[in-house]
Parts: C-alpha cells; structure tokens; sequence
C-alpha cells in the first residue's frame, strides 16, 4: 500500500503544480488581448464599397461584391442619399455587430 501511495504523490504534486503557470498565463494573456482588441475597434477606417439596401432594409456598404460581403451602417438617412452608388466610408467599426458608425461618406 504504501508503495502505491508514494509514487501517486510525485504524480499528484507535478499535476498540482504544473496546471498553475498555465493558468496564470492563461489569465495575463486574456487580459492584454482585451484592450488591444477594444483599441483596434475604436480606431477610425476607412471603407470602400457600394451602398446598397439589404433584405432586411438596412443600407450597407457591400465591400466584396463577388462573396457578398460587407457591413452595415449606423446613420441610415446619411446613407440613404447613396443608394447604389460607390463610396468612401469612415468610421469606427463595431465588429460583435458588423456596424461602422460612420463619420464621413463621400462619393468614390
């Protein structure tokens, strides 16, 4: 019994002690990543693409025509104007949203 016991302790002790750097780690990386993620989106970009009306009525900006992908816009009336039209966007993207809150449209 006792010969069980000792070489489960090493075992246990290794285990014990080696899921504690990583947790740390783990923890400081998550929390860098955070600001870094929050500054990027709140950095102002510009976008090029063409405005066109969504099934569900809201205006986007189609920036890749051919995958059909693209982002919304914040200020519906400023946009409308631009229907089917090119344009240059800037604003501040809100990625959980794909929603650029935008600063400025001109014509492109």
């Amino acid at each position: 019994m006792k010969r069980n016991y000792l070489s489960a302790a090493p075992l246990a002790l290794v285990l014990a002690l080696g899921s504690l750097p990583s947790t740390s780690i783990l923890q400081a990386q998550s929390q860098q990543s955070q600001p870094d993620a929050q500054q990027d989106q709140q950095k102002e970009r510009t976008f090029v693409g063409k405005i066109v009306k969504a099934k569900n009525g809201m205006y986007a900006l189609l920036t890749d025509e051919q995958a059909g992908k693209g982002v919304y816009l914040d200020d519906q009336e400023k946009v409308k104007a631009f229907e089917g039209k090119s344009v240059k966007v800037t604003g501040v993207l809100e990625v959980a949203k794909n929603l650029v809150h935008v600063t400025d449209i001109q014509p492109a």
